[in-house]
């Protein structure tokens, strides 16, 4: 099983290592900031004492719970496990998911040896990719005592595993980027667009520029994407130019990406000024326009693609063909640009974006490839951070840790990709670095935030 390859290459690792093991599960004590030990990637900070916790009581009708169904392994027999429920598509139909779901399996289970509470069962639930498998996987999972549910990766199976949690009063940490899928008693732990386009328009700004266009797919990520770039050029009281969009096939994107070069209105410009200058016998100036097929530049200084992978290496290459210049025009991305192909792309050599800062990360990736033997996809480090952070809110077994209070606290929590918080609507805010596309890779330019505090000036 994929899941006890995970645990039988980790606990070769540890007998060669310092890992201390504690009832074959558990590793070195993660503790609350301030109240303990703290580990290398994950820290979790309390808010200032100044602000009282107001604490809300459990809903009244909670149905009575079968304790007898709950699960308790033999090496924890005699105290009460702290139970955790780890969800993900192990069983799906593609080998690309089954892939994904093994990675997020084995970082949580490399979260436990590296930062573990001792008191902590990890129990994963294979959802099969589907609603029906992840409403069955919540349900036995609730069964068997979990206190909070990790995961899972897809909308539609976040959809079925809400209401049932919901109705036991049990939160759930999920993977998937869809806010439609957030709020109640479900937060996002995953990589939301608006982050990333909020934090390169801001950066943007300050380094002013003022008047921006997008080009964006016909997608629903490319809707969100415009909706964040709207709202934070309104909050910044930057200007808007215009933003185009394009349909999936790459020869369809020709005619958006013209339109919004003003190719025909340029080229007709340039025309018109050849005729003037004949007719005014100019003929150096005549020359000097030889090889141009237009004149004048495009009324934005800046534009955002939100692509990435093989669609970007499609979309950006458009924008120089119709005379868009990235010398004179900065081109922007979002966090798709965060991809080893992205510095592959001349067009978007020179461009910013926003992304999680790479140094806890890449550590994490090197630990990893020691425990497993391969380097883990991104999405990885969610599984590691969910652990790790259940495990440090885990502070004493039998307690209601996981509050909607503990959750929700205001400073946030610090892991593998930078700070984050999950906000009230259960969607989550992360500190972001900015980076500038090189052939050698991406180029820190702008370090991300280490507190959601404002800054003293």
């Amino acid at each position: 099983m994929m899941v006890s390859r995970a645990v039988s290459a980790l606990l070769s690792v540890a007998r060669s290592s310092s890992l201390l093991l504690s009832l074959g599960l558990a590793g070195t004590g993660l503790a609350l900031s301030g109240c303990g030990q703290t580990p290398k990637d994950v820290q979790v900070t309390p808010p200032p004492g100044e602000r009282p916790i107001a604490v809300t009581p459990p809903p009244a009708d909670l149905p009575k719970l079968d304790t007898g169904s709950f699960l308790t392994p033999p090496h924890m027999e005699g105290r009460e496990p702290v139970r955790v429920a780890l969800l993900l598509p192990l069983g799906a139909s593609q080998s690309n998911v089954r892939a994904v779901a093994e990675a997020l399996a084995n970082a949580g289970q490399m979260a436990l040896f590296e930062n573990g509470n001792a008191d902590i069962l990890l129990m994963p639930k294979d959802t099969r990719g589907t609603e029906a498998g992840a409403a069955a996987a919540a349900e036995e999972a609730l069964r068997e005592g979990a206190e909070i549910i990790l995961g899972p990766l897809f909308a539609h199976s976040v959809s079925a595993v809400a209401p049932l949690a919901e109705a036991r009063g049990v939160p759930v940490i999920a993977f998937s980027t869809d806010s439609n899928v957030a709020g109640g008693n479900t937060y996002l732990l995953s990589f939301l667009p608006e982050d990333s386009v909020t934090r390169v328009i801001d950066y943007a700004g300050l380094q002013s520029y003022e008047t921006f266009a997008a080009f964006l797919p016909q997608t629903a990520y490319g809707e969100r994407v415009r909706a964040a770039f709207l709202q934070a050029l309104s909050a910044r009281a930057l200007q808007i130019d215009r933003v185009e969009t394009y349909p999936a096939d790459a020869q369809a994107m020709f005619d958006p990406a013209r339109r919004l070069a003003r190719y025909d209105e340029r080229r007709a410009a340039l025309r018109a000024e050849k005729a003037r200058l004949e007719e005014a016998g100019d003929t150096a100036a005549l020359k000097r326009l030889e090889g141009r097929d237009t004149i004048g530049d495009v009324p934005f200084d800046a534009v955002l693609l939100a692509a990435g992978g093989t669609e970007l290496k499609s979309a950006a290459p458009l924008l120089p063909y119709f005379d868009i210049d990235p010398r004179k025009v900065k081109f922007l991305g979002t966090g798709l640009w965060d991809d080893p192909s992205t510095r592959l792309e001349p067009a978007v050599q020179g461009g910013w974006y926003a992304a999680p800062p790479r140094a806890a990360r890449d550590a994490f990736s090197a630990r990893y490839r020691s425990y497993f033997g391969e380097t883990p996809p991104l999405i990885a480090s969610l599984s590691y951070d969910a652990v790790s952070l259940t495990s440090a809110l885990a502070r004493a077994p039998g307690k209601d840790d996981f509050t909607r209070e503990a959750l929700l606290i205001e400073d946030g929590f610090a892991g593998v990709d930078g700070i984050f918080r999950f906000l009230p609507d259960g969607t989550n805010e992360r500190g972001l670095a900015v980076f500038e596309v090189q052939s050698s890779g991406p180029v820190l330019i702008d370090p991300a935030p280490a507190s959601f505090r404002p800054r003293a000036f």
